[in-house]
């Protein structure tokens, strides 16, 4: 253990490498599933059972049908899907014709959409049907030769299927008439042959491209090969060892398949353990949240923190009915999880909250605290098996730090991007090498470890507060407002003042008939932080400004405020 201190915190069981890693790739997995077990569930969808033969009798057909239209290797299919079947038909189907799967964000406006398809290059789409107008409108301008689309119902059970034909299908758009050319995923499903066609997916061939926000802020695809998913399954698998039984176990997720935390990591875990993956088609839909976890009992869940407070605060759960029993473990990452927050959800269900730290860069599986073991307050955990993490200055990147001292994270793991998709200029920037061995990902999150290796967020470089100099950090504001009883939650991000250089302010949103006013809440802070740190001002919001997974947006906050200052201005300067 000298030099590895942090494998002495490791959970009996995990061992301290995993190397070598097998040389196999997420389709072998299925198909020894199949073969095995071809009764067996793989996935849970709406009260509907998709078993391991269905999935890769479908997903041969599936290849069937790109290879029909010329879909080959390395060729980009992009899919614009949310959590359903079809997502991992249609994946598995790409795999097996070698080509590269790109998973789109659903939500993504026409511009944002452009955008993606302009980085990734894809041939083919696979589109949910009510988002297929606004695709037909993009295609033109874009790379897409052939389209394919899918209605969510198609893998409904027959009762829910036919009340959603009623009732919401016109409603939701999803009852669409194709152009000539283009094709319905069921017709290619029924009249493909069912055998894929004679294409090998190598580990180190290229599996996929996940659209990341790039540690600089830039929009960027990571691309990640068939090995790197199998390495952060065994990771993330040798972690949950104390906790998930294979084939039995079920695990739920409700985060979108298009993210590194569902598609790097949750999937990876399931189909390697051939654990039922129950798919979660929109986790803001928190009552449906709950029912499934009612109805499918998953042992392992994974979300963001705020699904687990919208989770405590959903009536049910208030009122003593919900029924989160079954829950063994949580995964939470995407986001920081404030220490209230944690205790509260530990209490409710009597399962533990595993927090985790990961980047899609570095293809999920990478810092976690130990399942059972002890986990340090406010820390983020420790290197998985074959990870390694160091902590430079923040400026230039080139001396390593001490114990206790904040700089910059870096990250290598086995599993680590190959690149950033077409852009050499970006990969260099965040992909360097220090010595020996491969590069390192720099993460432009600011840490520190202490002697045990465990590693402690502070916040993102880009979220620093300065105020008159002195260094603030917006996450020890939140956890502090967060601990007070009338608060939900909090977001915080720094606000220009005229003196200060900057000033923090709070965005709160109260729990459901709670009351508390901005005295109360900065008075709450000055009791645990010094005076330049206590909000300057405190907002009320109904809520706030998050992506699909969870993630507060500061920088709409940041806008908000700054919109308000020009408004401000510009009202002093009219005539009296």
């Amino acid at each position: 253990m000298q030099g590895r201190p942090w494998l002495n915190r490791y959970d009996e069981g995990v061992p301290g490498t995993l190397e070598p890693y097998p040389a196999r790739t997420l389709l072998d997995y299925l198909r020894d599933a199949a073969a095995q077990r071809p009764a067996s569930p793989a996935l849970l969808f709406k009260g509907r059972i998709v078993t391991a033969g269905e999935l890769e009798r479908q997903s041969d057909a599936f290849a069937a049908g790109l290879a029909g239209m010329g879909v080959g290797r390395g060729d980009r299919v992009a899919l614009l899907l949310p959590n359903c079947p079809q997502f991992m038909v249609a994946e598995f189907g790409a795999w097996k014709v070698g080509a590269i799967v790109a998973p789109l964000n659903p939500l993504y406006t026409e511009r944002e959409l452009e955008e993606a398809i302009s980085l990734t290059g894809p041939c083919t789409m696979i589109t949910l049907t009510r988002f297929y107008e606004r695709v037909k409108h993009l295609q033109p301008r874009t790379s897409l030769k052939h389209i394919v689309a899918t209605n969510i119902k198609e893998y409904f059970p027959p009762v829910l299927r036919l009340l959603f034909t009623l009732l919401l299908e016109r409603k939701e758009g999803d009852r669409v008439k194709l152009r000539d050319g283009d094709h319905r995923m069921a017709d290619l499903l029924r009249t493909a042959p069912l055998a894929a066609p004679a294409v090998t997916a190598l580990p180190a061939d290229p599996a996929v491209l996940l659209m990341s926000g790039g540690t600089t802020g830039a929009a960027n695809a990571a691309l990640g090969t068939h090995a790197a998913l199998v390495i952060s399954g065994a990771q993330l698998r040798a972690w949950l060892t104390p906790i998930l039984d294979e084939w039995q176990d079920r695990v739920m997720l409700p985060l979108p398949l298009f993210h590194v935390f569902g598609f790097a990591g949750v999937q990876c875990i399931a189909l390697m353990g051939h654990n039922p993956l129950s798919l979660v088609p929109n986790p803001r839909d928190i009552g449906d949240v709950v029912t499934t976890i009612r109805r499918v009992r998953p042992a392992v869940f994974a979300a963001v923190p705020a699904l687990f407070t919208a989770l405590l605060e959903h009536p049910a759960a208030r009122s003593g009915k919900a029924d989160y029993s079954s829950i063994k473990g949580c995964f939470s990452g995407s986001a920081p999880l404030l220490g209230e927050t944690k205790r509260r959800f530990e209490a409710l269900t009597g399962g533990v909250i595993v927090e985790g730290y990961s980047l899609t860069e570095i293809m999920m599986a990478c810092v976690a605290n130990p399942v059972l073991g002890e986990k340090k307050l406010g820390s983020v955990g420790i290197p998985l098996p074959d990870v390694e993490v160091r902590i430079v200055d923040a400026d230039t990147g080139e001396r390593d730090l001490a114990v206790g001292e904040v700089g910059e994270v870096l990250l290598r793991a086995p599993q680590m991007m190959q690149a950033y998709w077409g852009a050499p200029e970006e990969t260099a920037q965040v992909l360097r090498s220090r010595g020996p061995g491969a590069p390192w990902l720099f993460t432009g999150d600011l840490g520190y470890l202490d002697a045990d290796n465990v590693l402690f967020l502070v916040d993102r470089k880009k979220d620093l507060i300065k105020v008159s100099g002195m260094q603030v950090w917006p996450r020890e504001i939140e956890e502090v407002i967060a601990s007070h009883p009338a608060v939900a939650e909090v977001g915080v991000a720094g606000v220009p003042h005229e003196r200060k250089g900057e000033v923090p302010r709070a965005w709160v949103v109260l729990r459901a008939g709670a009351r508390a006013d901005e005295g109360q809440i900065r008075e709450h802070c000055r009791a645990s932080l010094a005076p330049y740190k206590v909000p300057a001002t405190v907002v009320f919001r109904p809520a706030l400004p998050r992506n699909l997974v969870g993630k507060v947006l500061r920088r709409e906050l940041r806008a908000e405020a700054e919109a308000e200052a020009v408004a401000a201005a510009a009202g002093s300067l009219q005539p009296v």
